[in-house]
């Protein structure tokens, strides 16, 4: 980094890059970029009611169809830090996993800066339960981990997802406030970086 700054300052933190790394595998799973083969799966993943039921309902079908017309399905990973969640053997989707910077201007952040580092993921409905979200979160943390300074990492969901903030806990996040956001309360819950250096 051509910085002045030390790495592990928080204005550095806010700036450095999420995640360089585009492949990431473990003993059950392969994240990757997307590919046209997950276009079914990714439309899954939009109209599900069940897999929509914390993120604001399911998308129109015919909205998320035209959204693949128009930008590719290559484009849903097209950032760093962003993944399709495939299984290693059948390289089949089972869900999406970003490690993103959590946009200053939206509620929910441990520093003055905002900016910090966010996991997010969503898997089908098919993957729920099998252990498969953990897998892939605890690879990818691990990842970033060994790329990147120490420094906070985020998860926001809907309080009432229970379910994601049992796995939250799995992983080491605590849970340290709760605001209003989308007509639902939602959670923070923050972990260290450095925790998950192999």
């Amino acid at each position: 980094m051509s910085s002045s700054n030390t790495p592990n300052t928080p204005s550095q933190a806010a700036t450095s890059p999420t995640l360089s790394a585009t492949e990431i595998t473990t003993p059950r799973l392969r994240l990757r970029k997307a590919h046209d083969a997950d276009r079914a799966g990714l439309i899954e993943l939009q109209t599900d009611p069940q897999v929509r039921l914390h993120l604001g309902g399911p998308r129109p079908r015919a909205a998320v169809e035209q959204y693949f017309d128009t930008m590719g399905v290559a484009h849903v990973t097209g950032k760093p830090g962003t993944f399709v969640i495939a299984d290693r053997s059948t390289d089949d989707l089972a869900g999406v996993l970003l490690i993103h910077r959590r946009p200053a201007d939206l509620p929910g952040h441990v520093t003055a800066e905002g900016g910090e580092l966010e996991l997010t993921y969503v898997l089908r409905r098919a993957s729920w339960g099998t252990g498969l979200a953990f897998e892939a979160a605890t690879a990818a943390l691990r990842a970033a981990a060994s790329e990147l300074p120490d420094q906070p990492v985020l998860i926001v969901t809907q309080t009432a997802n229970t379910r994601s903030l049992d796995l939250a806990a799995r992983l080491g996040f605590r849970r340290v406030s709760t605001f209003e956001a989308y007509e639902a309360e939602q959670t923070l819950a923050v972990t260290e970086l450095h925790s998950f250096l192999a």
